[in-house]
């Protein structure tokens, strides 16, 4: 007994810088964040406590915000469905035992270590509508290119476009992973029944990697909601705040307008929004997410 307990308090003990850090600097700004949430603070002065103003003045009065919902979610429902379909293809893509196949593992990897402001500037060249990289291929073939980052209606898109261009990164060696896993055999009986590729992939491939597929798409929105970098240094939110994101609105409120109350408001309502996304693609995954242990039973 005594010998379980002095185990224990060891395990507390090397476990303490983790726990002290956490108290610290997680749990503490958590709940600060929330009650500054419910004052007019301006860091530079004692917060004064005004309830619910910050929320309602969020929700009733505040036509940026919505820009900055709409922008956010349109970046969220498009980016990441394109992000994990294309991660998959390349993940099938070089599962193959092909000639080469360990070259174009590298290659598809490379763009994905590349950091977020690295990559922005870069992207800021190539889409340069007078002479970016992508335009002149464009006119290669004699197709006028957009406007892009300077176009309202070309900018998410534009930057959509960046993020896929570096898809072949974490996710697609996850998604390499789990289609090596899945079990030979099972793709030899559709082969008995007369099934093509198309069949072992929906039948086979689908369901035995479909608990990774969910973890990444609950990862991927998280992600996406919370995209900021690409903004920031592309666009600064233009044109027209048609880039203008949840996260860099948030920004602008902390640090350039140095109201964290509201800023805490925007955080905690992001906070929520996330959450339902995340319960309701829980309560979705029901219909199509299969775990094999479940099922053998």
């Amino acid at each position: 007994m005594k010998t379980s307990r002095k185990n224990t308090l060891w395990g507390y003990l090397f476990a303490s810088p983790w726990i002290v850090g956490f108290l610290i600097f997680g749990l503490y700004p958590i709940f600060a964040s929330f009650y500054y949430s419910l004052c007019q603070y301006d860091v530079l002065r004692i917060p004064q406590f005004v309830g619910l103003r910050n929320y309602r003045e969020l929700l009733f009065q505040d036509h940026y915000f919505y820009s900055a919902v709409w922008n956010t979610l349109f970046y969220t429902f498009i980016r990441s469905p394109l992000v994990i379909i294309g991660s998959l293809a390349l993940a099938l893509i070089v599962s193959r035992a092909a000639r080469g196949v360990k070259f174009f593992r590298t290659i598809y990897f490379i763009p994905s270590i590349i950091s977020g402001v690295i990559l922005s500037v870069l992207w800021l060249w190539l889409l340069n509508p007078q002479y970016g990289l992508i335009n002149s291929a464009l006119q290669f073939f004699g197709l006028q290119g957009p406007l892009w980052l300077i176009d309202p209606s070309w900018s998410k898109p534009a930057i959509i476009l960046m993020n896929i261009w570096s898809l072949g990164g974490g996710r697609m060696l996850v998604f390499l992973a789990a289609i090596q896993n899945v079990p030979t055999h099972y793709y030899e009986a559709v082969e008995m029944d007369g099934g093509g590729w198309w069949a072992k992939f929906t039948n086979v491939t689908l369901p035995f990697i479909s608990p990774v597929l969910f973890l990444w798409f609950i990862l991927e929105v998280i992600f996406s909601l919370q995209v900021f970098v690409e903004a920031y240094v592309m666009t600064k939110g233009g044109p027209l705040n048609s880039t203008l994101f949840y996260n860099l609105y948030l920004y602008n409120k902390a640090f350039d307008d140095f109201d964290m109350g509201y800023a805490s408001a925007l955080a905690w309502l992001l906070f929520i929004l996330a959450g339902v996304i995340t319960f309701v693609q829980f309560r979705l995954s029901k219909r199509w997410v299969y775990y094999s242990g479940g099922a053998e039973k």
